[in-house]
């Protein structure tokens, strides 16, 4: 099945959550904007707070894209997981480990998330390698 190749379902699954998420913030009203300037500008990124919301979220759709047509895929993971680094560091540290359950809004999806990002690179590169052999 050809279409299983080069990690398809972890892309996939990861391209839905990313996607769900941005088109969420984008379609439900100001939820960029209050990021950027409700939390963003209030962290200390003022005056850019609302264009780094914007750009955090653009880049999430054209990355989800990217790797759901598994073109630029390294690009696009070492993108994601750079925000999720910095969503890591700004929001979940403080707030722990667990998401739900054993606290809230903690670190451990973004983790699994970074990890899954991490696959898809190293798969990718033994599948070239592999292929070039």
């Amino acid at each position: 099945m050809k279409f299983l190749e080069n990690n398809f379902i972890l892309r996939l699954a990861v391209a839905i959550i990313f996607l769900s998420h941005s088109l969420h913030g984008i379609f439900t009203g100001n939820d960029v904007n209050n990021f950027g300037n409700l939390f963003l500008n209030q962290i200390g990124f003022a005056p850019f707070g609302v264009f780094i919301a914007w750009a955090v979220v653009l880049s999430q759709v054209i990355t989800s894209v990217l790797l759901l047509i598994d073109k630029y895929t390294k690009i696009s993971t070492i993108i994601n997981i750079l925000i999720l680094i910095a969503g890591v560091v700004t929001v979940h540290f403080k707030e722990g480990w667990f998401v739900v359950g054993g606290g809230r809004n903690g670190m451990e999806f973004s983790f699994i998330l970074i990890a899954v990002l991490l696959t898809i690179i190293v798969s990718n590169q033994t599948n070239k390698k592999t292929t070039n052999s």
